[in-house]
C-alpha cells in the first residue's frame, strides 16, 4: 500500500516576500478609498485616496480634486458617501477631504510612517483604483530616494520616492506602502512610455502639509514679485567680485507695487544669494520663499552691470497684496 503524501496547504506553499505584501494589503488596504470628482461643467475625473484619521480625513492629490463641486469617497466594501475638500496645495500635489459617515460607521484608517527610514532596495507597495479597476496592488522596491519632480504647478517638489511599482492613471493619491503596513509616499506621477518610472510624495512631506491644510486649509508662501531665468556667471566677472558661485537667476520682469519693486530690485538684475545663502537657480530662490519669511527683511545680493550690491527685501505672502 503506497502511503499517502500530504499536501502542504496554501499558506505553506506562500514564500516570506508574498506573505509581507499580503499582510501590508491587509492593514492598508482596507483605508485606501476611490474619489470621484466632478466639476461644475458636469466632467468627471478620479482617483485614490487614503484615510489618515479615524475622524476620516483623507489624503490625496491636489490634482485629483481641483475645481472639483462635487467629490465622492467609494471603500473597498462598496459603501460610498459625500466628501468635502479641507484645502490642497498644488506645488506639492497634496490635498486633504473629509468623508462624512454617518455616526453609526467606524472608517479603517492608516498609518503614515517615517519617510527618512525608508531606503533604497526595500519592498514598496502601491494600492489604488488605475483605470477604474478599484483596489489593485502592485508592488515593486524604492528604486530611489530624494528625486525632485516639477509638480503641474511648476514649482519644483523636493524629497520625491521612485519606485518601480507599477503606477498607471488612477493610481494618483494613493498610498505607497512598506511591508509592515506603514504609508512612505502619496503617488503622483509616472514617466510614460517608460516603464517603472513612479514617484510618490514622501510622507513626512505629506504629514507636514496635511497640518498646515487642516489648520489653515492652504500652504502659506512667501513672495517677492519677481519673473526670472537661470543664468551662468562669465568666469571674469565672478573672479571680479570675488563669487564663489557660477550660476545665478536673472530678473527678467519686476511686478509693481511687489516687495521687490520697493526694494530696487530690477530687470537684469542677477540674484545671487538671499538671506546668506546661494541662489545658483530659480528653484534655489523658490525654496527659500517659505512662510517664516512673510515680512521679514532679507538681504539679497545681486549683480548689476557687472558689479555686485547688496539690497533688503521684504517679502509679502504669496496670494495676497502688500
Amino acid at each position: 500500500m503506497i502511503p499517502e503524501i500530504s499536501q502542504p496547504d496554501d499558506g505553506e506553499l506562500l514564500d516570506a516576500y508574498s506573505q509581507a505584501v499580503i499582510r501590508a494589503v491587509e492593514t492598508v488596504g482596507p483605508a485606501v478609498v476611490k474619489i470621484d470628482a466632478k466639476s461644475g461643467a458636469g466632467r468627471a475625473a478620479g482617483g485614490s485616496g487614503v484615510v489618515f484619521t479615524p475622524d476620516g480625513l483623507v489624503l490625496t492629490n491636489s490634482h485629483v480634486v481641483d475645481r472639483a463641486a462635487q467629490l465622492t469617497v467609494a471603500l473597498p466594501d462598496g459603501r460610498s458617501m459625500r466628501a468635502d475638500l479641507v484645502g490642497q496645495d498644488a506645488d506639492t500635489d497634496l490635498a486633504v477631504i473629509r468623508v462624512s459617515p454617518p455616526t453609526s460607521i467606524s472608517l479603517p484608517w492608516a498609518t503614515l510612517g517615517d519617510s527618512r527610514r525608508v531606503r533604497v532596495g526595500q519592498v514598496a507597495i502601491a494600492i489604488g483604483n488605475p483605470y477604474g479597476f478599484h483596489h489593485s496592488v502592485t508592488a515593486g522596491v524604492v528604486s530611489a530616494l530624494g528625486r525632485s519632480l516639477r509638480a503641474q504647478s511648476g514649482r519644483l517638489m523636493d524629497d520625491i520616492i521612485q519606485t518601480d511599482a507599477a503606477l498607471n492613471p488612477g493610481n494618483s493619491g494613493g498610498p505607497l506602502v512598506t511591508t509592515r503596513g506603514e504609508v512612505i509616499g502619496v503617488n503622483t506621477a509616472m514617466i510614460l512610455p517608460a516603464q517603472g518610472l513612479c514617484f510618490a510624495i514622501a510622507s513626512n512631506t505629506a504629514r507636514f502639509v496635511a497640518a498646515r491644510l487642516i489648520r489653515d486649509g492652504r500652504i502659506r508662501r512667501s513672495y517677492i514679485g519677481v519673473a526670472g531665468q537661470n543664468v551662468p556667471i562669465p568666469r571674469a566677472i565672478a573672479r571680479a567680485n570675488q563669487l564663489a558661485v557660477t550660476s545665478g537667476v536673472l530678473v527678467v520682469s519686476v511686478e509693481p507695487s511687489s516687495p521687490a519693486t520697493t526694494a530696487g530690485l530690477r530687470d537684469g538684475d542677477v540674484v545671487l544669494t538671499f538671506d546668506g545663502a546661494a541662489v545658483t537657480g530659480i528653484d534655489d530662490l523658490l525654496r527659500r520663499l517659505t512662510d517664516e519669511r512673510i515680512g521679514v527683511a532679507v538681504a539679497v545680493t545681486v549683480l548689476r552691470a557687472g558689479r555686485k550690491r547688496q539690497l533688503t527685501i521684504v517679502p509679502s505672502e504669496h496670494g495676497r497684496s502688500g
